[in-house]
């Protein structure tokens, strides 16, 4: 269980923290890619923020209320990009839905792990 849970918490980190990357240095792409979603492009950097600051939230777990509301932020923006993508039909969900297991590995064995002692 402790394998399952730090390879999806692993891959869920990454992801957030390339997106955060793309984010920061690749803006103008970004802003285009906002606008044709529908979003606000004053979003981008909160949302770069943000995802920092889960995956942080996430990996030190000196919190844990902390920690799930890390887990519920990455589940909404997930979900909510899938939905985005799958409305305006530009092919772009398959990172979301990616992103998706990993947040269901790494919530569900964590979940599992926090409450069985190894």
């Amino acid at each position: 269980m402790k394998i399952v849970y730090w390879i999806g918490t692993a891959l869920l980190c990454l992801l957030m923290l390339f997106s955060a990357f793309n984010y920061v240095f690749f803006h103008e792409i970004l802003v285009k890619a906002y606008q044709s979603l529908g979003y606000p492009v004053y979003l981008i950097y909160p949302m770069a923020i943000a995802k920092v600051l889960g995956v942080i939230a996430i990996l030190s777990n000196l919190n844990k209320t902390l920690a799930e509301w890390a887990y519920a932020g990455f589940f909404f923006d997930l979900v909510l990009a899938v939905a985005a993508h799958l409305m305006v039909a530009d092919g772009g969900e398959m990172f979301s839905i990616a992103g998706l297991a990993f947040w269901a590995m790494s919530y569900f064995t964590r979940a599992r792990r926090n409450s069985v002692a190894y």
